[in-house]
């Protein structure tokens, strides 16, 4: 990561409204804010994208989190929103309309697909290409195609997707472009200066940092948001609160660090991983150069801990029995926080796709590789017994 952001992240408030010597910004715990006229009023009521009217619209405390995640992305503007969910929900709810095609390129966040699922009854359609290395993207976007929607990695997967080979085809079809960077954080990987037309991400992941907040976000142009702003934000009302954005941006001021010390402990387990006779296979960008190496190194400056492996005779029964023993990776949803998790896709009654059989993912937290590495042997160890 480069200083620049480093210094965006740690970047202190310099808003007004506080005491001399303030770097911590204010948590504006407020609804609404009055104004000095009814003219008044009605001036900046008229524009609330860029007034702080009403906080269902803008806050700011929220303000100053979007001014930073944009600079950050290097976008132009950004909308915080309560949760991930909120985000996406905001970028479809606000771009997209009956009759319109959605191309899901990569395995995606499955909320996602739901959401699109339930969009169906609104006349969307949606097609998923859950192999971005195996297909020709262009021979299935349609006369009605208006948005592909990306992650990069992909969920449980963690496949890559050349980004700026998708964009230039979108952009000679004249669609827009979603890209999902929540596995890298801005800290780790640009999407907008790969020609991505907006990024997304759950904050409660790495750039929250502690799993105790939950919020979203969409950075793009200026246009976009502002467009996102009336149609996707102020109708869904999906709003980070002022007390969210003070703990995502208390999140924002560790992310180098942080992030660094995720990227030293997952690469660790991971060429641990990759020597275990219990081991099939590791994914993670780390090691699958898929479509190739060239690919890796040009998108990425480095690399969350998040990962999945595939276990030996993978049944229902044996994953269930590695997860059980261990210790220090903890049982749940999510990733991204301070702690290691642990999960699966496989169910009882098998796994949703035949190329997640044994698969069991890993979210490596900051305890410490070795620490990591000794818990996961434990686990090695349960299976024989």
């Amino acid at each position: 990561m480069n200083s620049t952001d480093q210094q965006i992240c740690m970047g202190a408030w310099d808003g007004p409204g506080v005491g001399p010597g303030a770097v911590a910004p204010p948590i504006y715990q407020t609804s609404l804010f009055t104004k000095p006229s009814f003219e008044e009023f009605v001036r900046q009521q008229a524009a609330e994208h860029e007034n702080f009217v009403y906080s269902r619209g803008t806050n700011p405390t929220v303000a100053f989190l979007e001014e930073r995640l944009a600079l950050l992305e290097g976008g132009e503007a950004a909308k915080c929103f309560a949760s991930g969910m909120g985000a996406i929900g905001a970028v479809f709810a606000g771009l997209l309309r009956g009759g319109d095609h959605v191309l899901f390129v990569n395995t995606v966040y499955g909320p996602t697909i739901e959401l699109a699922q339930h969009l169906e009854r609104f006349g969307v359609e949606h097609t998923i290409l859950a192999d971005p290395a195996a297909v020709d993207i262009e021979e299935h976007i349609r006369e009605n195609t208006s948005l592909i929607y990306f992650e990069s990695p992909g969920t449980m997967l963690m496949k890559v997707v050349d980004v700026p080979a998708l964009t230039t085809v979108a952009r000679r079809h004249g669609i827009r472009t979603v890209m999902d960077n929540t596995w890298s954080t801005p800290l780790f990987q640009k999407p907008l200066a790969a020609g991505v037309d907006l990024v997304v991400h759950s904050l409660t992941k790495y750039i929250g940092g502690h799993s105790d907040v939950i919020g979203g976000a969409v950075i793009g142009s200026q246009d976009t948001i502002r467009e996102l702003f009336y149609q996707g934000h102020q109708l869904f009302g999906a709003v980070m609160s002022a007390m969210e954005a003070s703990l995502v941006l208390r999140g924002l001021r560790t992310l180098p660090v942080r992030m660094e010390q995720h990227q030293r402990n997952a690469l660790t387990v991971i060429d641990h991983l990759r020597a275990h006779p219990e081991v099939t296979a590791v994914h993670h960008p780390y090691i699958d150069h898929d479509p190739d190496e060239a690919v890796i190194t040009s998108q990425f400056s480095g690399f969350s801990g998040l990962l999945s492996f595939e276990l030996r005779d993978g049944t229902f029964t044996r994953v269930s029995r590695f997860i059980d023993a261990l210790r220090l990776f903890r049982i749940g949803p999510s990733w991204g926080g301070y702690e290691s998790l642990v999960t699966s896709p496989l169910r009882s009654t098998g796994a949703p796709a035949p190329e997640l059989d044994g698969l069991i993912r890993l979210s490596v937290g900051l305890e410490g590789a070795q620490s990591q590495i000794e818990d996961l042997d434990r686990a090695f160890t349960s299976l024989a017994r």
